[in-house]
């Protein structure tokens, strides 16, 4: 639900002038992509910060956990697990490429490759996991009970329905 404040802030500031304007009035409350990306962009930040100090992104340590649980496994079957574009897969999988943290080997057939974890990835997981916990107990702290609750709901709903 919109915050009324919120709401009462921005009409103050800005008043209609034009059709576009007024077409575009209630989006700035009401965007549901505008607050997904809030949240996503907020909680993906403080994971973001606390595993800045080994060198690994959110992302990154979501893509070496997959590689760990499911490997040896392809970049689409991981971009697939993980919902996310092939770009950011490609230019994920180059960095950890060059960080020694992965390696690709040919696949089952000619065109297919498999990711595969090295010791230096392995050691980048196990020095991430501490300050992952820690940015998950944050996180947990700023969304409250009810506002993690509603995420793990909302994200296994989603994956029920195969939505993306």
């Amino acid at each position: 639900m919109p915050n009324p404040q919120a709401k009462s802030r921005l009409t103050k500031m800005t008043k209609p002038t034009n059709r576009a304007e007024e077409a575009v009035a209630d989006m700035g409350e009401q965007c549901l992509v505008k607050r997904s990306r809030l949240i996503g962009r907020t909680i993906t930040g403080i994971y973001d910060d606390a595993l800045r100090k080994v060198g690994v992104t959110a992302g990154q340590l979501n893509i070496l956990a997959v590689v760990v649980r499911r490997g040896p496994i392809s970049p689409g079957e991981v971009a697939r697990y993980l919902h996310i574009e092939r770009s950011t897969m490609s230019r994920n999988l180059e960095r950890m490429k060059r960080n020694g943290w992965l390696t690709v080997c040919p696949g089952e057939s000619a065109r297919s490759q498999e990711l595969r974890i090295t010791e230096s990835g392995r050691s980048i997981v196990l020095e991430a996991v501490p300050l992952w916990r820690e940015a998950q107990s944050r996180t947990r702290e700023i969304l409250g009970a009810g506002g993690t609750e509603a995420i793990y709901r909302l994200a296994d709903a989603i994956e029920e329905r195969s939505v993306v």
